[in-house]
């Protein structure tokens, strides 16, 4: 069972990111403050839990959260100021959304930025650790797969419906043959052999 948080007697929100190595599509990042009496037997770290799991979770996280909230950073601001920044600004963007300001911040993983003067604290893995860590890597997870199925309905051939916009081998193969889409991170490696592309427009 995870625990529910790292400082028993404070105001304290969980953050995780998601895309953060894909080639196409945003990096999504959530924030959650649970409420002290939360507790869910099989809440985990996203990637353990199947798509339906995922969604029910999802619901759940929604309902029972005393607050929460997703942030997608795009392309263009990945590719300007890079996927490490990205992602942190993602975080930061969802914590500044919530309704009620954490007085600390567990974040998953060992890179972070001061949010202001809150404390925080980085966790490797701590979404297979934390609650809240755990509930921000679902619905940043489920937020933005929900996302990469929309753009996948105007360039279905990519196929992130299935692949999430992750370096597969029938997504790479498809960017050799046909191109970049506007939703590709320019400043990612595309291909392997770093062939020029064709840029394709909305």
């Amino acid at each position: 069972m995870l625990k529910l948080k790292i400082n028993k007697k404070l105001i304290e929100c969980g953050t995780d990111e998601a895309g953060r190595g894909c080639l196409a599509g945003p990096v999504t990042a959530a924030a959650v403050i649970l409420p002290n009496d939360f507790s869910h037997p099989f809440l985990n770290d996203s990637k353990q839990l199947s798509e339906k799991k995922r969604l029910q979770l999802k619901e759940i996280i929604e309902k029972k959260a005393i607050c929460y909230a997703y942030t997608h950073v795009m392309m263009d601001e990945i590719d300007e100021i890079n996927i490490l920044n990205a992602s942190i600004l993602a975080m930061h963007r969802s914590i500044k959304k919530l309704t009620q300001q954490p007085e600390f911040i567990a974040i998953d993983g060992n890179r972070f930025k001061p949010y202001g003067e809150t404390p925080f604290e980085c966790v490797i893995k701590g979404d297979g650790k934390y609650l809240h860590i755990a509930a921000a890597s679902i619905l940043a997870k489920t937020e933005r797969d929900a996302f990469m199925a929309r753009i996948h309905e105007e360039h279905p051939e990519y196929n992130w419906k299935k692949n999430k916009g992750y370096p597969t081998k029938e997504h790479r193969s498809v960017i050799k043959e046909l191109g970049a889409t506007p939703y590709h991170r320019k400043s990612f490696k595309l291909l392997p052999e770093q062939l020029k592309l064709n840029l394709k427009t909305k």
